[in-house]
């Protein structure tokens, strides 16, 4: 049995959204079609808004709905500390620790060879430019412990390092709370790796 062509095709375009499968596909599809339709248009125009007004920040490459994002604009963070992020979600993940008080800056992804994103297409460039002003005194790099992470790291450290710039990065290792007897191998070696001083 084929659904209603308006349906099929809102199934359709369900199933390009990352981690949507078929399934999750339908399951939205039905569940858009039984809310009120002012539930749908409210739904809709934040869709269009979003794509029509969100921009990149001028200086750090968040996303905003100003020339400057809100953390950009802040004068209580503390500009010579610069963490650098693969993209807004990692940012986000940071902020909500509540805890780290410096400056971005957004790359808007990581080195990866296999998709053919090379250094040049990240927002490499500018983040150069932003180091060399000379307010920064420590980079944070903050990449996802994966090959492409790591390999953005390294690529950046070496950048970065010449410049006299204090280059740091997370660390990794076994998360709190953890059992040692159900972590994986990478994850203590990584841990045995970055330990730190009591």
């Amino acid at each position: 049995m084929e659904y209603a062509k308006p349906l099929a095709k809102l199934i359709r375009e369900l199933e390009k959204m990352p981690g949507v499968g078929p399934k999750s596909a339908q399951r939205m599809a039905f569940h858009i079609l039984r809310m009120p339709e002012e539930e749908v248009r409210l739904l809709a125009e934040a869709i269009l808004e979003v794509k029509e007004r969100i921009i990149t920040c001028t200086q750090c490459f968040n996303y905003s709905d100003e020339k400057l994002c809100p953390i950009c604009r802040n004068p209580s963070r503390d500009s010579s500390l610069l963490c650098v992020v693969a993209d807004t979600r990692d940012l986000m993940a940071i902020e909500r620790t509540q805890e780290y008080r410096g400056l971005y800056h957004v790359l808007q992804g990581v080195i990866s060879p296999m998709d053919g994103v090379g250094a040049e297409q990240l927002r490499i460039r500018e983040l150069l430019g932003r180091l060399e002003a000379g307010r920064v005194q420590e980079v944070i790099i903050a990449m996802n412990p994966t090959i492409e992470g790591d390999a953005t790291a390294l690529y950046l450290s070496r950048l970065i390092k010449p410049l006299g710039i204090r280059v740091t990065q997370l660390a990794h290792g076994m998360p709190v709370g953890g059992d040692l007897d159900y972590a994986d191998q990478a994850t203590l070696i990584s841990a045995l790796e970055w330990r730190r001083e009591l």
